[in-house]
């Protein structure tokens, strides 16, 4: 009796480290589905700020009286350059993105620029990375929201504080995106 009693709390004993493993090793997999995703959002970032310079030279020629706005760009992509955290980098995303917005708006004062093939192209260009950026901070926040539950449910809680885990910030949009963008047709040629 003793034997089936000792080899019975054997297994619950397995059992449970072998449970608590599974959740280790999901709560590390999630952790790295985080960090990829930032990898992926940091890369298109780099992307359009490597376009940024070409469509500033682009809209400079036809740009005269515009200069506080391709200056906010500039900035913005300076933000990015210097930027080495993550919380820094998405501060200098969204600046970034605001003052886009504000070029191909203003943009729209100038027919000889939007005819423009070169800005054209990089109007698509940068569009198209707006785009794939959106798409790779909605699953950052996915991936973040699925970590931030798990390791506030019971019994991954347990394993999360032994980890030392903490929950991971949301991708935010900032005011500053969801307003309109002020077009002044002051100048425009």
């Amino acid at each position: 009796m003793d034997t089936v009693i000792l080899i019975g709390m054997l297994f619950a004993v397995l059992g449970l480290g072998a449970y608590t493993v599974m959740i280790f090793n999901g709560l590390v997999a999630l952790r790295n589905d985080i960090e990829k995703a930032w990898a992926n959002i940091d890369i298109m970032l780099k992307q359009r700020h490597d376009e940024l310079p070409k469509l500033m030279d682009v809209c400079k020629g036809y740009m005269d009286y515009e200069r506080d706005t391709l200056l906010k760009v500039t900035q913005a992509r300076s933000l990015y350059q210097q930027a080495s955290t993550m919380d820094q980098k998405a501060k200098a995303d969204q600046s970034a993105t605001v003052a886009l917005r504000e070029v191909f708006a203003v943009a729209e004062n100038y027919p000889q620029l939007k005819a423009n093939q070169n800005f054209l192209q990089l109007q698509k260009r940068i569009t198209e990375l707006e785009n794939q950026i959106a798409d790779r901070r909605e699953f950052y926040n996915d991936s973040v929201n699925t970590f931030n539950t798990r390791i506030q449910q019971m019994p991954d809680t347990l394993v999360a504080s032994f980890m030392h885990v903490a929950p991971k910030p949301m991708f935010k949009v900032e005011a500053a995106e969801k307003t309109d963008v002020a077009i002044s047709f002051s100048a425009g040629r």
